[in-house]
C-alpha cells in the first residue's frame, strides 16, 4: 500500500507528475511538426503560393477598411454598433448571474456543430464567451455587407476571407476555450495533446513541408481492394487516360453504351466508391455497357497537354475505342463536374462537324455559365491567376493538395475545423470514411490545361457567351440540339445550383433539369437502396432563379438515379445480348480500376 506520500499529487484530479511528462513529450513533437515544416524552406523550395495568399487576404480587407475609415461618422456607427451588442450581452449575463432567466442575445445556427457540448450552455463563462464570439463574427460579416463602396468581385473575396478568419478564431478551436477539450485535457493528463501533436507532425511529413490534414483512417482504403471494386478492364490507354470497360451483369444490356467523364481535378472512383455507393456499379446492374475515362494523374512531361488534347484524347478517343469494341456508333454520356463543361464542349465541337456519335448527355453538377460561379471566384481574377500561372511554369502542373485545400475552404466548418479539434486537440484518428478518403486523394493539373479552364470559363466566361474557339471552331452550345439531363444539387458550394441552372437556357435541345438535394457529392452519390435525402423535377429553367423554378416543381423522395435511367431509356430502349470488355476486338490492357488512378499525388 502507497504511503501518503508516495501517492501521485494531484490538483482538481489531474496528475501533476503525468502532466508534466505529458508537457514534455508535447514539446518533442512540437519541435518535429516544426523541424517538418521547415525543412523545405531550409532546402530553398519556393514558397511563394502562402505569401501571395496573405497578401492577397490583407489587400482585401484593407480595402473594407479603407470605406470604414473614409467616413469618420460612418466609422463611429459601426463601432457603437458592435459595442451595443457587447453591452446587451453584459446585461443578459448580469442577469443570469444574478439568478434571472435571460434569453441569450446571439444563438448558434441550427447546423452549427461547434458549440453542441452542454456545457457552452449551461457554464455560464462558456455561454458568454460563445454569445461574445457570435455576435464579433455577425458584426465581422456586417462590415463587408455594409460597405457599399466595394465592387462585387471585391466585396464576394471580402466576404470569403472574413468567414475564414472568423471560423479560425472560433473559441471551440482552443483548449482553454472549449469546455469539451479542457475536460478531454484534464482527464488524460494531456496524453491527448501529445498524441494531437504527433499526428499533427505527421501529416506535415506526409504534405512535405504542408499540413495535409486526415480526414479518413486512409489504412482502412485501398483502391482496387475495397474501393473502385466493379469489375472490368481497361481496354484502351493513351497519354491521359485509360478507358475501362465494365464487366456485364445481366444477360442483356441496352444497345446504345454509356461513356463517363469524369473530371480531370478528382479521381473517378467518386463513381465507383463502395459496392453499395458505386454509380457505376449500379449502371452495370440495370442493363448499361458501361465505359469511364480514368485520367492520369500529370507530372512536368505532360505541361504542355491543352484542353483541346485533353478533349481529344479523352472523350474523342474514348468513342473511338467504344466503336471498336461495341460496334455501336451511337452512345449514352455522362459528365461530372470540370467533366461536363468539357463534355459540353465536345458536344459543340461535334455538332459543328455533324459528329452524332453522342445521342444524349448528361450533366452533373456541370457549369456551362460562370456568372453565379460560387466562391471558387474568389481566387479568380486577372493578379491571381498570372501569379498562379508562374508558380505552375515552374513544376509544369498545379500540385493537388493546392486544389483539395480550396475545396475544404469553401466549407472550412465542415472539412477543416472538426478534423483539426478532432485530431490534434481531441488526439484521436478520424473515423474511417470511404468518401473522405478519395477527398484527399488528391490529382495533380498539367498547366496548360489548368490555365485555359481557369481562364476561358471562370475568368472570362466565355464558353456560354459564344466567344471560347477551340481547333478554330467557335463553340455554340445552341448547336448542341440533342436531349441533355442537366443535374444540379441543392447545397452545391463547387457548382452552386443557381449557376447549373443558368447552364440550362444555353443548349439547343430539350433539357430535363433536375434539383437533387445535398452537395456537390453525396448530393450525386445517392444510391436507391440509402433512400436518402430528394430531388426536384419541373419546366425547363430560363433563368437563374431557383427559387421561382422550385415553386413549379415537384419533390420526390430518395434518390434521382432511377428517374434519370427512365429517361436514358426513353431516349432508345433497344437492349442486346450482354457484351464482354474489349467485345474481343480490343485487348485487355489490366485489370480495372487500372494503374493511371493509383497514382498519389
Amino acid at each position: 500500500m502507497e504511503t501518503p506520500s508516495q501517492q501521485p499529487a494531484k490538483i482538481g484530479g489531474v496528475d501533476i507528475e503525468e502532466f508534466s511528462r505529458n508537457l514534455a513529450r508535447l514539446i518533442e513533437q512540437g519541435g518535429r511538426a516544426l523541424a517538418a515544416y521547415l525543412k523545405p524552406r531550409e532546402q530553398g523550395l519556393d514558397d511563394r503560393e502562402f505569401a501571395d495568399e496573405v497578401t492577397e487576404v490583407v489587400k482585401t480587407l484593407s480595402q473594407v477598411g479603407d470605406y470604414w475609415l473614409a467616413d469618420p461618422q460612418r466609422a463611429v456607427e459601426l463601432q457603437g454598433r458592435l459595442g451595443k451588442a457587447y453591452l446587451d450581452l453584459w446585461a443578459a449575463a448580469a442577469k443570469r448571474l444574478a439568478g434571472e432567466a435571460a434569453a441569450p442575445v446571439a444563438t448558434p445556427a441550427p447546423n452549427d456543430k461547434r458549440f453542441a457540448d452542454p456545457e457552452w450552455s449551461s457554464n455560464q463563462f462558456y455561454d458568454f464567451l460563445k454569445q461574445g464570439y457570435l455576435l464579433t463574427a455577425r458584426w465581422a460579416n456586417e462590415l463587408v455587407k455594409d460597405a457599399s463602396g466595394l465592387d462585387p468581385h471585391t466585396r464576394q473575396k471580402a466576404e470569403f476571407y472574413m468567414r475564414q478568419i472568423a471560423n479560425a478564431l472560433s473559441p471551440s478551436n482552443f483548449v482553454l476555450t472549449n469546455p469539451e477539450l479542457l475536460r478531454e485535457t484534464f482527464t488524460s493528463n494531456g496524453e491527448n495533446l501529445v498524441r494531437g501533436m504527433r499526428m499533427l507532425a505527421e501529416d506535415i511529413e506526409a504534405g512535405h513541408g504542408h499540413l495535409r490534414i486526415r480526414q479518413s483512417d486512409a489504412s482502412m482504403f485501398e483502391v482496387g481492394r475495397n474501393l473502385a471494386t466493379t469489375p472490368g478492364k481497361v481496354i484502351f490507354q493513351n497519354d491521359l487516360m485509360q478507358l475501362i470497360q465494365y464487366a456485364p451483369s445481366t444477360a442483356t444490356v441496352l444497345k446504345r453504351p454509356l461513356l463517363i467523364v469524369p473530371p480531370w481535378i478528382n479521381k473517378y472512383y467518386v463513381l465507383d466508391l463502395t459496392p453499395d455507393k458505386s454509380f457505376i456499379k449500379w449502371c452495370v446492374d440495370q442493363g448499361l455497357t458501361v465505359f469511364c475515362i480514368s485520367w492520369v494523374n500529370p507530372d512536368a512531361r505532360l505541361a504542355q497537354k491543352t484542353f483541346e488534347d485533353y478533349i481529344r484524347e479523352g472523350p474523342f478517343a474514348a468513342l473511338d475505342a467504344i466503336k471498336e469494341a461495341t460496334g455501336e456508333d451511337r452512345v449514352h454520356s455522362v459528365g461530372y463536374c470540370v467533366g461536363g463543361t468539357m463534355l459540353a464542349v465536345a458536344l459543340a465541337i461535334m455538332a459543328a462537324r455533324r459528329d452524332e456519335r453522342i445521342m444524349s448527355a448528361t450533366l452533373f453538377a456541370a457549369q456551362v455559365d460562370f456568372t453565379y460561379a460560387g466562391d471558387l471566384k474568389v481566387f479568380v481574377d486577372e493578379k491571381q491567376v498570372e501569379a498562379l500561372e508562374q508558380r505552375m511554369a515552374e513544376r509544369g502542373y498545379l500540385e493537388g493538395r493546392t486544389m483539395a485545400t480550396v475545396f475544404n475552404f469553401l466549407r472550412s466548418n465542415d472539412l477543416i475545423w472538426p478534423y483539426v479539434i478532432n485530431n490534434y486537440l481531441k488526439g484521436k484518428a478520424p473515423f474511417p470514411f470511404d468518401l473522405l478518403y478519395w477527398n484527399s486523394d488528391a490529382t495533380r493539373m498539367p498547366a496548360a490545361n489548368h490555365s485555359f479552364y481557369v481562364r476561358s470559363c471562370y475568368l472570362d466566361n466565355k464558353l456560354s457567351q459564344g466567344k471560347l474557339t477551340i481547333s478554330n471552331t467557335r463553340i455554340d452550345l445552341k448547336s448542341v440540339n440533342m436531349p441533355v439531363y442537366n443535374l444540379a444539387t441543392r447545397e452545391d458550394h463547387i457548382a452552386p445550383a443557381k449557376s447549373v441552372l443558368l447552364g440550362s437556357k444555353f443548349f439547343g435541345g430539350p433539357v430535363r433539369f433536375v434539383l437533387a438535394g445535398s452537395g456537390h457529392i453525396a448530393g450525386v452519390v445517392n444510391p436507391p437502396g440509402k433512400n436518402k435525402y430528394q430531388y426536384w423535377t419541373g419546366p425547363r429553367p430560363r433563368s437563374a432563379n431557383l427559387d421561382n423554378w422550385l415553386a413549379k416543381a415537384k419533390e420526390h423522395a430518395g434518390s434521382w438515379w432511377p428517374d434519370w435511367l427512365a429517361w436514358l431509356k426513353r431516349q432508345d430502349p433497344a437492349e442486346v445480348p450482354a457484351r464482354e470488355p474489349g467485345g474481343g476486338v480490343l485487348k485487355a490492357i489490366e485489370n480495372a480500376p487500372g494503374s493511371y488512378v493509383q497514382v498519389r499525388d
